[in-house]
């Protein structure tokens, strides 16, 4: 059986592709309505001489629907509603960060911008990231460990040493920092010598209780039970958001040795490119216990601004990935999968897919992005871009992303939808 939209693919292909088509049509585009027209009375051997026969069934399923042109009209729903709402976060932000900074001059606020806010993360349409940057560190300087830890949270000694950093974790001393004020040498952030993020972050949440009630947001934002970390619930005039409120450590000019990247002999991106990305350095963010969490969000961002220099199609594709995500795969306020994992997925496939050839045909590179996510998503498996020994999904829910897997495996074999 066949629904409506599949229907309308069969009915008559030559003239739905001139429909939409604005204007008479050039010679190119009625040589490619003929091709897809006899595309479609070929036998199926036929074509399987050309190309695989999954990706061939799958190309016709997705253009039969037309998933593509509805997937992108939502996408850019999706990106007018979302700038609403970052729009009211960011008023709500600067607010209280202000009033934050204003109570500890080691915390500074996250500026307001009409443009792009490199602060603020969309992790999905109800949840977001925001780094809110500390001040007087400034010099960093990278060094390797020489001593072992034997301190608890509280300060009193341990008879053994605590375990060591992760790949995407390190301790922060403040003896790194070439100027830093003398408030990071206090207790209440500092045991023997160490920046420790968990004790940054106690005080970082007494701040923002405090903040919301001198800027009278008590009946719009509300603290979050969620010790490990600050995260406040906003009512915005559509919904409510919940939002991570993440102290941060911005690291300008320098690269982590534990980011071994760009991998030898890879073409994308272009070395001049890897060499201005490098140049912005990397951030650490108080996300765990002991140990600062590196992060590349500026990286990521300048990776994904030139996506398609050369004409292809992988912001289309990624922008697709997203929106199937949220509608159909992976839907709700508290996702298993996120925005960043979409983004994590697209850079890997760019790596190993550098050439303009390969993102020419939308349906057959975005099923390429689907088959790896899926190979992620079942395996339990996503290395970090630019830390490679690090799984993104090592503290997910398995039973989330076992369900997540099957209707991922569901839409391989049938790539046809019905969008909410």
């Amino acid at each position: 059986m066949t629904d409506g939209r599949s229907q309308l693919g069969n009915k008559n292909l030559d003239d739905e592709m001139r429909g939409q088509v604005s204007g008479p049509c050039t010679r190119f585009q009625r040589n490619f309505i003929k091709r897809l027209s006899l595309l479609r009375k070929f036998p199926r051997s036929v074509v399987c001489h050309c190309r695989k026969t999954q990706d061939v069934e799958a190309m016709k399923s997705i253009t039969g629907g037309n998933l593509e042109d509805c997937l992108l009209d939502k996408a850019e729903l999706r990106r007018q509603q979302i700038s609403l709402t970052v729009e009211e976060v960011q008023r709500v932000v600067q607010r209280l960060t202000t009033e934050i900074s204003h109570q500890d001059i080691r915390f500074q606020a996250v500026p307001y911008s009409d443009i792009y806010n490199g602060n603020i993360k969309v992790l999905s349409p109800s949840q977001f990231l925001v780094t809110v940057p500390v001040k007087g560190l400034a010099g960093y300087r990278e060094t390797r460990e020489q001593r072992w830890r034997y301190y608890t949270l509280k300060g009193t000694r341990v008879p053994c040493p605590l375990r060591e950093p992760e790949s995407l974790q390190q301790w922060l001393e403040v003896e790194q920092f070439m100027k830093s004020l003398w408030q990071w040498r206090e207790t209440d952030v500092n045991i023997e010598g160490d920046i420790v993020p968990t004790k940054v972050l106690q005080v970082f949440r007494k701040l923002v209780e405090n903040a919301i009630r001198t800027c009278h947001f008590s009946g719009q934002v509300s603290m979050l039970p969620i010790h490990s970390a600050v995260w406040v619930a906003m009512e915005t005039s559509t919904c409510q958001v919940e939002i991570e409120l993440v102290p941060t450590v911005e690291i300008p000019t320098t690269w982590p040795e534990k980011a071994q990247w760009p991998r030898c002999l890879k073409r994308w991106p272009s070395p001049e490119r890897v060499e201005c990305i490098k140049s912005f350095g990397f951030n650490l963010v108080a996300r765990s216990n002991y140990h600062w969490q590196l992060s590349f969000s500026q990286a990521e961002q300048l990776l994904l601004e030139q996506l398609d220099e050369d004409g292809g199609c992988r912001r289309r594709c990624f922008q697709a990935l997203r929106q199937l995500k949220e509608d159909v795969w992976c839907p709700g306020k508290r996702p298993v999968i996120t925005s960043h994992h979409l983004q994590t997925v697209l850079f890997w496939t760019c790596e190993k897919y550098p050439h303009s050839k390969d993102w020419q045909v939308f349906c057959r590179a975005l099923l390429r992005l689907v088959r790896k996510l899926h190979k992620c998503v079942s395996q339990r498996f996503l290395k970090h871009y630019f830390v490679p020994k690090s799984n993104l999904l090592q503290h997910a829910d398995a039973g989330q992303l076992d369900a997540v897997a099957q209707k991922l495996a569901f839409f391989l074999k049938n790539p046809h939808v019905s969008l909410p």
